[in-house]
């Protein structure tokens, strides 16, 4: 079990951080150089920074290839340790339910008060909006699980409250909302960050149902 459980992560995990790469390539990546342009030119050195672009390029590529590739590995064994755990059948379409859920536990409700920020946004204490990010996608997971599987109207109340805190209470923000960068470009950045994070979840959640699928035909077939 342990080593089906290994190798459907790896290799669900694989092709869909392989899949968000390329995306991210074409959606979030434009938008961080173009970012990094205003940062570049507000600090009053543009040039020096366009000098080291075309290095510095490559590089970005191959990292950020490699981080979609070990966070998308990562989403799958969760994915596939919390259905375990919780008697689910694993299928692509429950598994690609499951990393909705996923997501929005960690993206969905933790963008409502922390979006995705690029370079030059104004920021607040590191601390604070990791506390208020962790504490969120926590009291998300809990709210939905008891919102969808668990029986009992005291159950539905406490998801529904726990859905509702963090927001009641409110994430950290800055004192004052300036950036470098113009309000577009992060506006886009913030709907594309949020829309790749969705489709890998739910990304590696069918392809972890359709490994997991696929693997359990062959042990059926063996002899």
């Amino acid at each position: 079990m342990i080593q089906r459980v290994l190798t459907v992560g790896l290799v669900a995990g694989l092709a869909a951080g392989l899949a968000i790469a390329a995306l991210q390539h074409m959606t979030t990546t434009p938008l961080i150089l173009a970012a990094e342009v205003f940062e570049a030119a507000q600090q009053g050195h543009g040039g020096a920074a366009d000098a080291a672009a075309p290095a510095g390029d490559l590089a970005r590529t191959a990292t950020t290839g490699l981080a979609a590739v070990g966070v998308s590995i990562g989403y799958a064994l969760i994915l596939l340790a919390a259905m375990l755990v919780c008697g689910e059948r694993i299928a692509p379409r429950r598994a690609a339910l499951w990393g909705a859920c996923a997501f929005a536990a960690t993206g969905l409700a933790t963008g409502l008060g922390l979006a995705p920020q690029l370079p030059g946004a104004a920021e607040t204490d590191l601390a604070g909006r990791q506390i208020w990010w962790l504490a969120t996608a926590c009291l998300t997971a809990a709210g939905l699980f008891a919102l969808l599987r668990v029986g009992g109207l005291a159950a539905k109340l406490a998801g529904a409250l726990a859905l509702a805190a963090p927001h009641l209470y409110g994430a950290p923000q800055p004192a004052a909302p300036e950036s470098t960068v113009p309000a577009e470009l992060a506006a886009r950045f913030a709907a594309s960050s949020i829309s790749v994070q969705a489709l890998s979840w739910i990304l590696a959640g069918a392809l972890v149902g359709c490994v997991w699928r696929l693997l359990g035909e062959r042990e059926d077939a063996a002899p």
